[in-house]
Formats: structure tokens, sequence, C-alpha cells
């Protein structure tokens, strides 16, 4: 073994222990002494000394750290803990519970972390909650046009401070605001006074007359999409699809057979799953986070004031980077194609337009 001149670290192997010692002997034999030896080795005095007596009692090895703490758990306490696995894991399913079916039994009182560790050490894995099957979104219907009026999004948001609960009516391919209506309660009957409202506002009240037939309210009552289906092949299609989640507003028989009487096909999203209708979740966002104030308003009628004020912003004035930063106005009454398409072009111009004056301009660059 070479000399070395570091501190020897606190933890040292038997083997590297007894060839310290041999190299301290050695130098002893030759003369040295033995704190000499010691330090030029980087070994102190003392602890070679120690070393010197444990290699003649055999002990050079060093005992396990941490000995046995007088609250430590006893063998029949980490067997019943197994026991306790054995019977449990499949119903508790957690290490938490297992810890408190422990106490409730009276099989052992451990803690939690207890529990855990043993199962850790003994390799076993408490098994989880099963994945619940995911549920497939419901497809747009055949029937559907992917155009302005076509696909309406509708829910509730509530502004707390002023008491009230509001109902928004969004088109779904332009994200344009459609309508809004403040309450003190959400029911079907708001529900049916936003739609009227938004139906009037898109001059589409002759348009649901003329497409609710008898056969058409009849199938949209039902609920019955196969009834649906075979009445839009004869052509007999409904004038927009309202999506939203599962509320009871939504779900009610009066709901139902109001949007039935103008034409109107309803879809519903999956349970807990507000992506569905990410639409009108995502304008509630914008609005509560880009206009703050509104939460603050505590006068209801000053909350409706604002909330139209505010709608008139969202469609002709804020853009809309769902739709290609157009307003949703623009988008609504078809000028957002041109708007994009121009915007392109004006790209393409200027980037030739910096090509063709670097090729006739000299000028200093920074």
């Amino acid at each position: 073994m070479g000399l070395t001149t570091g501190p020897v670290p606190p933890r040292v192997d038997a083997h590297v222990k007894a060839g310290l010692l041999e190299l301290v002997d050695h130098a002893v034999e030759r003369g040295w002494s033995p704190r000499r030896a010691a330090g030029l080795l980087g070994l102190d005095e003392v602890r070679a000394a120690r070393w010197r007596a444990r290699r003649a009692a055999d002990a050079l090895d060093d005992r396990p750290s941490g000995g046995t703490p007088r609250h430590g758990l006893l063998g029949w306490e980490r067997d019943a803990i197994i026991e306790l696995f054995d019977r449990w894991a499949g119903i508790d399913r957690s290490h938490r519970k297992l810890a408190h079916r422990g106490s409730r039994l009276d099989l052992v009182h451990v803690s939690e972390s207890t529990v855990a560790r043993v199962l850790a050490v003994e390799g076993l894995v408490v098994p989880g909650q099963p994945a619940r099957e995911p549920t497939p979104r419901t497809p747009w219907p055949d029937w559907l046009e992917w155009k302005p009026n076509r696909v309406w999004a509708y829910d509730f948001t509530h502004f707390s401070r002023a008491r009230r609960a509001v109902i928004a009516i969004l088109d779904v391919v332009t994200r344009r605001w459609i309508t809004t209506l403040v309450a003190a309660e959400e029911s079907s009957t708001q529900v049916e006074v936003a739609f009227t409202a938004a139906l009037v506002a898109e001059d589409l009240l002759a348009a649901a007359d003329a497409a609710a037939t008898e056969a058409l309210r009849a199938a949209l009552a039902s609920g019955e999409r196969e009834r649906l289906l075979s009445l839009t092949v004869n052509g007999q299609c409904p004038l927009l699809l309202a999506i939203s989640d599962n509320g009871p507003q939504m779900r009610s028989h009066s709901t139902r057979e109001f949007l039935a009487g103008v034409a109107i096909a309803q879809q519903f999203g999956r349970p807990h799953t507000p992506n569905d209708q990410a639409w009108i979740e995502s304008l509630f966002g914008h609005v509560k986070t880009e206009w703050p104030h509104l939460e603050k308003i505590r006068a209801p009628g000053q909350l409706e004031v604002e909330l139209d004020r505010v709608r008139g912003d969202y469609n002709t004035v804020r853009l809309h980077a769902g739709i290609g930063y157009v307003t949703p106005d623009d988008e609504h009454h078809g000028r957002g194609d041109a708007i994009r398409r121009a915007r392109r072009d004006g790209l393409e111009a200027a980037r030739a337009a910096r090509i063709a004056y670097r090729r006739t301009t000299t000028e200093d660059q920074p």
C-alpha cells in the first residue's frame, strides 16, 4: 500500500486499517517513532493506538451504527403489519389506511410511516386505485356545419360580490360572445331568456320557426340520437347545436322542451371534464382575468352595464388568439380570412422590401 498525506476518512475498512498498522509497525522496526510514522501516513497517533488494540482483539471491523432504539418495533409487530398487508391491502389500498385498520382491529398500533417503512423493507407494494376507464368524447353530429351560428356554447359563472349568476352564450366557430344575462338564480328560465335574446340578436328567430317542424321538435325533445339522425338524413336538420356541461339547468326537461321548440339540438360534455366545453370556460377565464374590476362590483345593475361594455370590447377590440388574432366580430362577419391574408401578404412584402433595400443601399451596421 502506498503512503498518503491526506486525512484518513472517519470510517475505514478493516483491511485498510490492517495495512496502515503494518506500515507503522514496519517503520517502528526501522527506528521510527510511532508518532512520526503515523503522522507521515496522515493517521492520528491516538487512533492508531486504538486500532492496534482492536487488532489484538480481532475486532478491526466497525460495528453497525445506531444501536437498537428502546421504542423500536418488536418482531411480532412486524409480522402483524405483514399480516395486515396480506388481508387488507387490496381493500384499503393505502399504507395510511392500513395503519388505521390495524388500530381498528386491535391488531397492531403503529404510525402510518412505520407501515410504509416495514412494507418497503419487505418489498411489498400497496396496490393503487384501479384506473378509471376513460369515457370517449361525444363526436360532432354528421349534420353539423362548421360555420358561424351553427355551434353555440353556454354556461353559468358567478360574481360573488354582486351575488349574481351570469349565463353567457358564445359562438364556438367565431368565438363571438353573443349575449349575457345577469340573474339572481340559475334555472331553465334563465337559459330560455338567454337563448331567446341570442336568437333575436343574430336574427335567427324566423329561421328557427322554419326549421322546427313537428317531427324535428319531437325528436329533439325525446333526446334520442338515432331518431334525430333519421330526420337529418332526410334533410330536417336542427338550426344549431348547443353544447354545455351537465348542470341541472341544462339537463332539465323544461330546457330540452324549449330548445326543441326553436330547433336547437343539445350536446353535453363528459362529467368532470370541463375541456369538453373549453370555449365557454376560456371566455369566463379571460373576462375575469383581463377585466378584474368585474369581480369587485357589488351592485347587480352596475355589473350588468359593465358586462355589456366588456362584451363590446371583447367582440370588436380584443384580438383572439384562437381565431388567428382577429376580433370575434371580424371572424363572425367573414372579414377574418381577408385580415389574415393581408398580414401574410404584408409580411412577405416587408421582407422583400428589406432585401431590396440592402441590395441597393450601403449603411453602417451597429
